[in-house]
């Protein structure tokens, strides 16, 4: 593979799920602490939309009446929640991945994809959940805690020890949404070397292998935030107790509203986040002498290198 000779890793081995869970605990915690800001806007534009009506002007009220540390209210929930979410999420997706293209071969990629993405999914949801909401109830209630420190043991007060878990008890739309994500950007990876490069990975540079990456992050980011859009105003809804139901919440919201409010907010905050996090995720598998992500484990068949394939190649063509 080129660029690849040197690779000290071998693939699907415990080093491999080891660099991809480190590197989604990097890649996911760091861009997730970077959009704090946004994403704070964010839920007070769910929780109080009224008053936070616009991006502009949300950020200037937030200012103006809380002071510039209240964007960055929740920051440390975002890096270490997320992180840990990362890490289970992008190494467990590997591994599910290799796991169920070894019991059903490459016949179902789709269902492969599906399936390795709920999988690694249900995990990750765990670990954030508790960072989760302590961070919502930070960023949208000055006065609940300063952060995460002093924001758990009132929380677990408050809510109990199941309290940080009633999200998973809801009808869990964020599970269909990695799904979908995952999904997206699987094919997309392969619609690019397969329609628009028109080469294989394996002869591209590491610049064009992560810049496929990045592509194909963008609109798989791009598709998960209209379709979670309304699970998020949902969330924190319930959350802050502005509703008992998820049906009271799409009732006093509307199902327009549900798929349109702060969408241009979360577009903003979902679309390089989650490019940012395939390209870190991916330079890092990259640093480690690995290849960048897509696609499912080869076939022994198919392992074979380009030179050797197009030797092959050749000489069928000189004995027809």
């Amino acid at each position: 593979m080129k660029g690849f000779e040197g690779r000290r890793i071998e693939e699907y081995s415990a080093g491999y799920f080891g660099i991809c869970t480190l590197g989604g605990m990097i890649s996911t915690g760091a861009t997730h602490f970077a959009s704090t800001p946004l994403d704070c806007l964010k839920v007070h534009m769910h929780v109080n939309p009224v008053k936070y009506n616009g991006f502009a002007s949300g950020l200037s009220t937030l200012w103006r009446e809380q002071g510039p540390s209240a964007l960055w209210r929740g920051w440390s929930g975002k890096l270490c929640g997320y992180g840990l979410q990362g890490g289970a999420k992008y190494g467990l997706y590997e591994y599910f991945k290799k796991v169920y293209s070894d019991l059903l071969g490459d016949r179902n990629k789709s269902f492969i994809y599906f399936t390795s993405s709920l999988s690694a999914q249900v995990f990750a949801d765990v670990a954030l959940c508790p960072f989760e909401a302590v961070k919502v109830r930070v960023q949208t209630q000055p006065t609940f805690a300063k952060g995460m420190i002093d924001g758990f043991p009132k929380f677990y007060a408050t809510e109990g020890a199941a309290g940080d878990h009633t999200y998973l008890s809801r009808p869990n739309i964020f599970l269909t949404v990695a799904m979908i994500m995952f999904t997206t950007f699987e094919y997309s990876v392969d619609f690019i070397y397969r329609n628009i490069l028109q080469t294989r990975r394996e002869n591209c540079s590491r610049a064009q292998q992560l810049s496929v990456s990045c592509l194909a992050g963008f609109t798989s980011a791009a598709v998960g935030t209209v379709i979670s859009n309304p699970a998020d105003i949902i969330v924190s809804s319930l959350y802050n107790k502005k509703a008992e139901t998820m049906m009271q919440v799409v009732r006093n919201t509307g199902i327009a509203n549900l798929f349109t409010r702060s969408l241009p907010v979360r577009m903003t905050i979902i679309g390089p986040v989650v490019t940012m996090q395939w390209f870190l995720y991916d330079s890092i598998k990259v640093l480690s002498g690995l290849p960048t992500s897509g696609g499912l484990k080869k076939r022994p068949e198919e392992a074979k290198t380009s030179p050797e394939r197009e030797i092959a190649v050749s000489e069928l063509a000189e004995k027809v």
